[in-house]
């Protein structure tokens, strides 16, 4: 399961202003509308995709994530708004949020392009490309550039931006704030940048404060990437059991030496439930068995828990938001 920083949540609701409940729809996703704002908090993006429709089904959100972009702030993002900050150039900068988004969110990578005319600052996200998904991806492509015009000593506007889904209604608000043009149904989600913007220097660059902060970025890199032995372990025996089909929370404490009460409470301590972590390893195992062209998609459909092959394809499908074959297909040619 993937998760996002509470930050994003609270500015989306935030940017909704008097059309929603604040404290309803922030309770909904595990957030205390009382409570203090801490980036570090985070919730399962599904449930973060879940909120947005919801709030879709209450406004009008046509231009909600334009609004929401251009309310970051870099201050509000920790160490990591600080480095971005202290970056030397524009460029230096979003190579911080290249290297170090894992501390907001897992499910998005970033990537900075070479390309014609420029350079792409790509946004990387997997799944089915539902309504919250969407409003997200939009959202993140406008809190890019909001970050980037905090830290640039003059205006700053992109060649393009592209966005991989199809447009809303409108889209006078998104051109109007990107001061751009903005193509939907586009191969990327992604901002295009002239070199010499991006190689402009920042206002606050600061080429040892931003050593010392990458320092520091490093360490927190190093703490949340460490996954914790129960988790490891579980997975493990999951994997391991998935030839005989999807196992029971039973069999996996179990094989784990715990109760089932016991395996449940310390999964709920890491914010994960049983059935969340047998999809997270059936998906990563499926991940690791398609770059391996020794294994037919039959029998990976079996490693992964499937008694047919049709069944893998959907749920992986769901999960990646593009076809077993297709993705063997895709990473092959990387």
């Amino acid at each position: 399961m993937g998760y996002v920083t509470s930050l994003f949540a609270r500015k989306v609701v935030a940017a909704a202003g008097s059309g929603v409940n604040t404290a309803e729809v922030l309770s909904s996703v595990g957030i205390d509308p009382d409570g203090p704002w801490n980036p570090r908090q985070m919730i399962p993006a599904e449930h973060y995709y879940d909120m947005l429709e919801r709030i879709a089904d209450q406004i009008d959100v046509t231009d909600l994530p334009v609004r929401t972009g251009a309310s970051m702030q870099l201050d509000q993002y920790g160490a990591l708004g600080l480095a971005f900050k202290a970056a030397t150039t524009l460029r230096a900068s979003y190579a911080r949020v290249e290297r170090y988004a894992r501390l907001w969110t897992s499910v998005v990578e970033y990537e900075l392009r070479p390309a014609t005319g420029g350079t792409l600052f790509i946004l990387h996200r997997t799944g089915e490309r539902r309504l919250g998904m969407r409003l997200s991806n939009e959202a993140t492509l406008a809190s890019a550039v909001s970050i980037a015009r905090q830290v640039c000593p003059v205006p700053l506007t992109p060649m393009e931006v592209l966005v991989r889904h199809p447009a809303p209604r409108t889209i006078a608000a998104h051109e109007e704030w990107f001061g751009c043009p903005v193509r939907f149904e586009a191969e990327l989600d992604a901002i295009l940048y002239s070199d010499e913007t991006l190689a402009r220097s920042n206002i606050l660059g600061d080429k040892g404060i931003s050593q010392y902060l990458t320092t520091h970025l490093d360490a927190e890199m190093a703490e949340i990437t460490q996954e914790p032995a129960l988790i490891r372990q579980a997975k493990a025996a999951i994997a391991q059991a998935l030839s005989e089909g999807a196992p029971k929370m039973a069999k996996i404490a179990r094989i784990l030496g715990l109760s089932v009460r016991s395996f449940h409470r310390r999964l709920s301590e890491y914010g994960i439930n049983f059935q969340a972590l047998t999809e997270e390893t059936r998906r990563d195992l499926a991940e690791g068995l398609l770059r391996d062209e020794s294994h037919s998609l039959a029998e990976i459909a079996f490693l992964t828990g499937f008694s047919e092959q049709s069944a893998f394809t959907r749920a992986f499908k769901r999960w990646v938001g593009t076809t077993p074959a297709t993705y063997r297909k895709d990473i092959s040619h990387r």
